[in-house]
């Protein structure tokens, strides 16, 4: 979360201060990719990508405050994901190995920041993995994302009604499930 200083990034961005693309990315692109990578695990990066390539080029047009931005972002990325599917069904991709890309060096500690994002990972995989894929969907927007049932309603065309319903027989769901006791050893 960003906080108090919210207004003040979100201008910046808008005026295309790298600082504050900076923030609003170090903030919000961990949660975008733990969402992807348990909806869509071997192009995670490429769809958080391609979110905020049309966020920015959308920045200006957006009104609100913090969780509306992330509620903003989540639904682009979401529209992302059901175009990756559609058109997944009409063209084969062959995903290409890590281990073959070249070396490259960021000059923040990526690493450190690979291995705190990994459990987290796992944890969104494992939800994915219990869930039918709607209720997955309800998890993970409103745990990753933090957007209120609203929110998740918006994002996923759905009544604020079904989410609660979804989200309920979810939680019950991973309560029985055994990957979720897995997870808290």
């Amino acid at each position: 979360m960003i906080g108090p200083a919210f207004e003040a990034v979100l201008e910046g961005a808008r005026a295309g201060e790298e600082w504050a693309f900076a923030v609003l990315y170090r903030d919000l692109n961990p949660r975008l990719l733990r969402y992807f990578s348990a909806q869509a695990p071997t192009i995670a990066e490429d769809l958080a990508s391609e979110t905020w390539l049309a966020a920015v080029g959308r920045l200006s047009t957006f009104r609100g405050e913090e969780a509306a931005l992330r509620a903003w972002l989540f639904t682009i990325g979401r529209r992302r994901l059901v175009q990756h599917w559609r058109e997944s069904g009409r063209r084969p991709t062959r995903p290409v190995d890590p281990a073959t890309l070249g070396n490259t060096v960021a000059p923040e500690d990526t690493e450190a920041e690979a291995l705190a994002a990994t459990s987290a990972q796992a944890a969104a995989r494992a939800i994915a993995q219990a869930l039918t894929p709607d209720q997955a969907e309800v998890v993970l927007l409103r745990v990753l994302a933090g957007l209120d049932v609203a929110q998740v309603a918006a994002v996923l065309g759905k009544r604020p009604g079904t989410v609660r319903v979804l989200q309920h027989k979810a939680l019950r769901r991973l309560a029985r499930s055994s990957s979720l006791e897995a997870l808290t050893r």
